[in-house]
């Protein structure tokens, strides 16, 4: 079954499933079931056609989904860039955002090791 563009996978409960879809996290996947009429431990094959209608329905109208919310992220982000606040600096040097120590750590934000040359040692005489 295809919502919001995605594939959902057939053998998983209907609030697991729903939670593929960016934009929709555990929270938001039991609202929409709740909204639908749907029990949250269905599986997605168990679904019929108008149940799957209502929650695109419900999704279409209510929530931001998929290309739509990583466009507003993007947008946020490039908002803060552009200000020129804390934050924005903290994303345009990719360093951790939220206060997080640089000193050591840090490496997923900040990428790969890159190798500095250390002092020479001084030879004998």
């Amino acid at each position: 079954m295809r919502i919001a563009g995605v594939n959902l996978p057939l053998n998983k409960h209907a609030v697991i499933a729903l939670t593929h879809v960016y934009g929709i996290g555990r929270v938001s996947a039991e609202n929409i079931l709740q909204r639908a009429g749907i029990a949250p431990d269905r599986k997605i094959s168990e679904l019929n056609d108008e149940e799957a209608h209502a929650i695109r329905e419900i999704i279409a109208e209510s929530y931001k989904v998929e290309g739509q919310a990583r466009g507003e992220q993007q947008l946020a982000v490039k908002r803060l860039m552009d200000i020129g606040c804390y934050r924005g600096l903290r994303h345009r040097r990719s360093l951790p955002v939220r206060g997080q120590r640089t000193s050591t750590n840090a490496r997923t934000r900040k990428g790969k090791r890159k190798t500095v040359a250390g002092k020479k040692k001084a030879a004998k005489k």
